[in-house]
């Protein structure tokens, strides 16, 4: 089911499998601000990192105002099944698109539940069901990267995405240590320099 056009991407309800791409997306039922303060934004990624880190690899993030934006790789298919293991959900889920689903719904329950309490606020706070899409090329891989890290700009958050706190971009720049796979993404995009040079091209 296409739900609508953003960019240059299509976005489905299209289903989680192991080792696959997709640009995933949510905003406020409301429309209203997801974020208040710069706390705000720290909670969401460490809740993110606890409930989809052990299943996905990260390419690329942007929190906007009253949406946000990941692009991921799910994780092999023996990855996925030692989670399960440890969690002692054998059964549970049949399929990875599920157990994914799940955990994207934990973590959208947990940041809300602690975001509603903080600001005296009751009722959902994402649309759902969150929408996603296949990323299947190498091209759209770069294409979803340069869109998730102009997005503060293109919203006017700020002046030049450049400056943004709330994207990978400079998480990929600094020496800190990352979850963020560099390499991978330096040589899809001409290495650190290319990664440089094609945002600065947009």
């Amino acid at each position: 089911v296409v739900i609508q056009k953003q960019g240059a991407f299509v976005h489905y309800y299209t289903q989680f499998l192991p080792d696959s791409c997709y640009h995933v997306y949510n905003r406020s039922v409301d429309k209203r601000p997801l974020f208040l303060n710069d706390d705000n934004h720290i909670f969401l990624l460490k809740r993110y990192d606890k409930y989809l880190s052990p299943l996905v690899t990260t390419f690329s993030y942007a929190l906007c105002g009253n949406h946000f934006h990941f692009g991921i790789q799910i994780k092999p298919e023996v990855v996925l099944s030692e989670f399960i293991e440890a969690s002692q959900w054998i059964g549970r889920f049949q399929t990875t698109h599920q157990l994914v689903s799940h955990q994207f719904q934990s973590f959208f329950l947990s940041y809300a539940k602690a975001f509603n309490k903080q600001n005296n606020r009751v009722g959902a706070l994402f649309q759902t069901p969150f929408k996603r899409c296949l990323v299947d090329t190498d091209d759209k891989l770069a294409r979803m990267i340069l869109y998730h890290h102009l997005n503060p700009q293109h919203h006017k958050l700020c002046s030049d995405f450049r400056t943004s706190r709330w994207t990978s971009y400079l998480r990929y720049l600094n020496n800190q240590p990352s979850k963020l796979p560099r390499e991978v993404v330096f040589d899809l995009m001409g290495g650190r320099q290319g990664f440089i040079e094609q945002h600065n091209d947009i």
